[in-house]
């Protein structure tokens, strides 16, 4: 099929409603180039220790403290919780060591840390208990803080007398310290340190300061991080400077907090605008994002962000969302990532996943069509790869997002359309799940309901061949997904060093639901909107 059948007319108004959503997305993507992403817990809290001196340390301060559970940790559930504990409890006493207490309470702040302290502590039910979240560099963010927490309670502040010779925090079994040993050894031996690991510069506290071989980029950041721009800047010495520059204004767009990884301008555009055409609900995009993602796609692939590697997710969404546009580009800059059984996220990655994969597989089958000589076997291959990494129950689970619901969605529309007669009963087993794991109410969520998986299974749901059931549960979830708009439920999701959430990307997520729900769906009491008046045919084939 063409891409034409991809891109919908933009002709109708704007308005309230799957329709307005949609368009809503799009023009975000346009107002806010940098990408929309929330605020982070550990990555604030590395600010409030190592960079005091930049504007707004008492808000950072002053978040922190808002942002402590009743348990007294930070974060998400079980063992999401131990590195944005650990991250604020060692930025808050810092705080306690060497700030008067300006803006923010040292009382509020000692209790803080005495009730995180006592969560860290808990050999029965603290986050150490819990096995350790696959998130990126925690073999080295867990010891680092660790160590720094037992040496600042060596000798704590006088509030925290009670902590004195407490030692380090447990760390899950599995931890250890040999990891971060050797990149400390790298990093006094002078040799380069590899660019995976500028995203976590921080670790390395006062070693990080112009750290031999790291530069900031011309935008600023190092390794697209606030803590690694703020631990390589070190104390500042008067002069402006393009890194200076970058945090002032990320703090500017967090009010004094600062996300995990900004900007993310690539990342927000693919994953957005192939969502919405996956779903056969994108209109008219305007032709400068179209331009920004060819200009974000070189020889090597494209990258994340700023000051981060390329890999082979953010590159294989952005020839797919070019393919999808009209801009077909040889797909053939993703071989560096292939290992020859599956395709890495970056070269020399830890482990797999299921959906960077997923993402290659529709980027050759997008790109070449499955019956290119060059595309087949990749596409066999990957097919395999995907299907022996289906769970039992008929899910997938990656590394990059807490929820199944994510993974499995990328991995059904995947194979769906690129991977052949071998799926469909993979397929099948996946829609199964979807369908039992549905909420009495027509939502989903691992933890709770949240209309980002809601989303994903609903649009899992209309990507099956239609049947009663699947048409039941459908208009019961795009029922349910119009009220949940209105609700506070930004639940982080999407891994980095902590979960974050980032809006535009969930939202498109949501908006490409709810449209192609409408022209699905059609006929189906309070969902249908004539602006998406038809089920969208298969996307398969040549660009």
């Amino acid at each position: 099929m063409s891409t034409g059948a991809l891109v919908q007319d933009t002709g109708a108004a704007k308005g309230p409603g799957p329709a307005g959503d949609v368009d809503e997305v799009i023009a975000e993507l346009s107002r806010h180039p940098s990408g929309r992403t929330s605020a982070s817990p550990y990555e604030t809290a590395r600010l409030v220790s190592l960079a005091p001196w930049l504007p707004r340390h008492a808000d950072r301060i002053q978040y922190l403290l808002a942002g402590q559970r009743p348990d007294g940790g930070w974060g998400g559930p079980d063992g999401y919780a131990l590195v944005p504990t650990l991250s604020a409890v060692e930025g808050l006493i810092a705080a306690l060591l060497r700030d008067e207490p300006v803006g923010w309470s040292s009382v509020a702040v000692h209790d803080a840390v005495d009730r995180g302290l006592r969560l860290l502590f808990d050999r029965a039910a603290g986050p150490a208990t819990c096995p350790v979240p696959d998130l990126p560099a925690v073999d080295l963010i867990v010891p680092a803080l660790v160590d720094r927490i037992a040496d600042q309670l060596d000798d704590p502040p006088t509030q925290l007398a009670r902590w004195r010779g407490a030692g380090a925090p447990p760390m899950p079994d599995g931890l250890d310290r040999q990891r971060l040993d050797r990149v400390r050894q790298l990093v006094g031996s002078g040799r380069p340190i590899p660019p995976k690991l500028l995203h976590a510069l921080e670790i390395l506290g006062p070693a990080a300061r112009r750290a031999e071989g790291v530069t900031a980029t011309a935008a600023g950041p190092v390794g697209a991080s606030p803590a690694a721009t703020a631990a390589w800047l070190g104390d500042p010495d008067g002069t402006q400077s393009a890194p200076l520059d970058y945090l002032i204004r990320v703090l500017g767009e967090h009010d004094g907090a600062v996300p995990c990884a900004t900007p993310i301008t690539v990342f927000e555009r693919g994953w957005a605008l192939s969502t919405l055409a996956r779903a056969g609900v994108l209109p008219a995009v305007p032709p400068e994002l179209t331009a920004a993602l060819r200009e974000a796609l070189g020889p090597d692939g494209a990258a994340t962000g700023p000051g981060l590697p390329t890999d082979a997710d953010t590159t294989a969404v952005t020839l797919y969302t070019l393919a999808l546009l009209g801009h077909a580009t040889d797909p053939t800059c993703l071989s560096r990532f292939d290992t020859g059984e599956h395709f890495g996220t970056w070269q020399g990655e830890d482990g797999s996943s299921v959906t960077t994969n997923a993402h290659v597989l529709e980027a050759f089958g997008r790109c070449l069509g499955g019956d290119d000589p060059a595309a087949a076997p990749v596409l066999r291959r990957l097919t395999g790869w995907l299907l022996d990494r289906q769970q039992l129950d008929g899910r997938w689970s990656d590394r990059w997002h807490a929820s199944s619901y994510y993974a499995t969605y990328c991995v059904v529309l995947a194979l769906r359309e690129y991977g052949g007669p071998s799926a469909h009963a993979a397929v099948q087993r996946a829609v199964t799940w979807v369908l039992d794991s549905q909420r009495a109410d027509g939502s989903w969520g691992r933890w709770r309901s949240t209309p980002e998986e809601t989303a994903y299974g609903l649009l899992v749901l209309l990507a099956a061949p239609p049947s009663p059931t699947i048409q039941a549960a459908g208009v019961v979830a795009a029922r349910r997904l119009s009220t949940m708009q209105d609700e506070a439920t930004d639940t982080p999701l999407w891994h980095d060093k902590d979960l974050y959430h980032p809006t535009v990307i969930v939202r498109a997520a949501v908006a490409a639901a709810r449209a192609s729900a409408a022209a699905r769906l059609s006929g189906s009491a309070h969902i249908s909107d004539s602006r998406w008046s038809a089920p969208l045919e298969g996307n398969s084939g040549h660009c």
